[in-house]
Protein backbone atom coordinates (compact mmCIF):
# COMPACT_ATOMS: atom_id res chain seq x y z
CA UNK A 1 0.00 0.00 0.00
CA UNK A 2 1.39 3.41 -0.92
CA UNK A 3 1.20 6.43 1.35
CA UNK A 4 -1.34 7.93 -1.06
CA UNK A 5 -3.62 4.90 -0.52
CA UNK A 6 -3.56 5.14 3.27
CA UNK A 7 -6.73 5.94 5.13
CA UNK A 8 -4.96 6.24 8.49
CA UNK A 9 -3.25 9.50 9.47
CA UNK A 10 0.42 10.04 8.64
CA UNK A 11 2.78 11.52 11.27
CA UNK A 12 3.34 15.23 10.68
CA UNK A 13 6.91 15.39 11.94
CA UNK A 14 9.21 14.37 14.74
CA UNK A 15 8.30 16.04 18.04
CA UNK A 16 11.07 14.52 20.12
CA UNK A 17 14.10 12.32 19.65
CA UNK A 18 16.00 10.45 22.36
CA UNK A 19 19.69 9.84 22.84
CA UNK A 20 21.19 7.79 25.64
CA UNK A 21 24.19 9.15 27.51
CA UNK A 22 26.44 8.24 30.40
CA UNK A 23 27.13 11.65 31.98
CA UNK A 24 24.36 14.25 32.30
CA UNK A 25 26.70 17.09 33.29
CA UNK A 26 28.91 16.52 30.22
CA UNK A 27 25.77 16.19 28.11
CA UNK A 28 24.43 19.53 29.35
CA UNK A 29 27.79 21.23 28.77
CA UNK A 30 27.77 19.94 25.17
CA UNK A 31 24.13 20.51 24.15
CA UNK A 32 23.46 23.70 26.14
CA UNK A 33 26.97 25.10 26.39
CA UNK A 34 28.50 24.29 23.01
CA UNK A 35 25.41 23.85 20.81
CA UNK A 36 23.36 26.52 22.60
CA UNK A 37 20.19 24.47 23.06
CA UNK A 38 17.97 25.70 25.91
CA UNK A 39 17.37 23.22 28.73
CA UNK A 40 13.64 22.46 28.98
CA UNK A 41 13.61 19.98 31.84
CA UNK A 42 16.08 18.01 33.87
CA UNK A 43 15.97 15.42 36.57
CA UNK A 44 19.32 14.68 38.22
CA UNK A 45 20.36 11.07 37.77
CA UNK A 46 17.82 10.48 35.00
CA UNK A 47 17.58 12.99 32.12
CA UNK A 48 18.10 16.42 30.56
CA UNK A 49 15.79 17.65 27.78
CA UNK A 50 16.71 20.40 25.30
CA UNK A 51 14.75 22.45 22.75
CA UNK A 52 15.98 22.42 19.15
CA UNK A 53 13.54 24.54 17.15
CA UNK A 54 10.19 22.75 17.27
CA UNK A 55 11.79 19.46 18.40
CA UNK A 56 12.79 18.33 21.87
CA UNK A 57 16.06 16.43 22.22
CA UNK A 58 15.69 14.00 25.11
CA UNK A 59 18.91 12.75 26.70
CA UNK A 60 18.59 9.95 29.22
CA UNK A 61 20.94 7.94 31.33
CA UNK A 62 20.05 4.64 29.68
CA UNK A 63 20.17 2.54 32.84
CA UNK A 64 17.88 4.99 34.66
CA UNK A 65 15.33 5.04 31.82
CA UNK A 66 15.06 1.23 31.96
CA UNK A 67 13.76 1.34 35.55
CA UNK A 68 10.16 2.18 36.39
CA UNK A 69 9.81 5.15 38.72
CA UNK A 70 7.75 4.08 41.74
CA UNK A 71 4.75 6.37 42.19
CA UNK A 72 5.43 8.24 38.93
CA UNK A 73 2.72 10.74 38.07
CA UNK A 74 2.79 9.79 34.38
CA UNK A 75 2.61 6.26 32.92
CA UNK A 76 5.62 6.56 30.58
CA UNK A 77 6.91 3.06 29.81
CA UNK A 78 10.52 2.15 30.48
CA UNK A 79 12.89 2.33 27.52
CA UNK A 80 16.59 2.64 26.74
CA UNK A 81 19.18 1.68 24.18
CA UNK A 82 22.67 0.27 23.96
CA UNK A 83 25.42 1.87 21.91
CA UNK A 84 25.79 5.14 20.08
CA UNK A 85 22.82 6.81 18.44
CA UNK A 86 22.54 9.47 15.77
CA UNK A 87 20.84 12.85 15.55
CA UNK A 88 20.93 15.35 12.70
CA UNK A 89 20.30 19.09 13.05
CA UNK A 90 19.23 21.15 10.00
CA UNK A 91 21.48 24.02 8.92
CA UNK A 92 21.92 26.23 5.87
CA UNK A 93 25.20 26.26 3.92
CA UNK A 94 26.21 29.50 5.65
CA UNK A 95 25.29 28.10 9.05
CA UNK A 96 27.40 25.00 8.39
CA UNK A 97 30.47 27.19 7.85
CA UNK A 98 29.69 29.01 11.11
CA UNK A 99 29.15 25.69 12.94
CA UNK A 100 32.49 24.33 11.74
CA UNK A 101 34.30 27.46 12.95
CA UNK A 102 32.43 27.47 16.28
CA UNK A 103 32.86 23.76 16.96
CA UNK A 104 36.58 23.86 16.18
CA UNK A 105 36.97 26.92 18.43
CA UNK A 106 35.29 24.87 21.18
CA UNK A 107 37.83 22.08 20.68
CA UNK A 108 35.37 19.72 19.00
CA UNK A 109 36.63 17.29 16.36
CA UNK A 110 34.76 17.29 13.05
CA UNK A 111 34.81 13.62 11.98
CA UNK A 112 33.50 14.23 8.47
CA UNK A 113 32.64 17.22 6.29
CA UNK A 114 31.42 16.34 2.84
CA UNK A 115 28.85 16.85 0.09
CA UNK A 116 26.31 14.13 -0.69
CA UNK A 117 25.60 13.12 -4.34
CA UNK A 118 22.63 15.55 -4.40
CA UNK A 119 24.95 18.43 -3.37
CA UNK A 120 23.84 18.69 0.27
CA UNK A 121 26.63 19.15 2.79
CA UNK A 122 26.89 17.37 6.15
CA UNK A 123 29.29 17.65 9.05
CA UNK A 124 29.63 15.03 11.78
CA UNK A 125 31.01 15.06 15.30
CA UNK A 126 30.49 13.09 18.53
CA UNK A 127 28.77 14.15 21.73
CA UNK A 128 30.43 13.22 25.05
CA UNK A 129 28.61 9.85 25.09
CA UNK A 130 29.81 8.94 21.59
CA UNK A 131 26.53 9.63 19.79
CA UNK A 132 26.96 10.70 16.16
CA UNK A 133 25.78 14.29 15.78
CA UNK A 134 25.27 15.62 12.27
CA UNK A 135 24.48 19.06 10.91
CA UNK A 136 23.15 18.93 7.34
CA UNK A 137 21.53 21.12 4.75
CA UNK A 138 17.78 20.54 4.48
CA UNK A 139 18.13 19.67 0.79
CA UNK A 140 19.71 16.38 1.89
CA UNK A 141 16.21 14.90 2.11
CA UNK A 142 14.32 17.06 -0.41
CA UNK A 143 12.39 15.13 -3.02
CA UNK A 144 13.67 15.81 -6.54
CA UNK A 145 11.19 17.71 -8.73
Amino acid sequence: MSVAERTAPVPGGVMEAALYVDDLEATERFYAGILGLPVVLKQPGRHVFFRAGSTIVLTFLAEASRVAVPGAALPVPVHGAEGAGHLCFAASAEELDAWVAHLRAEGQVIEADFHWPNGARSIYLRDPAGNSIEFAERKLWETPA
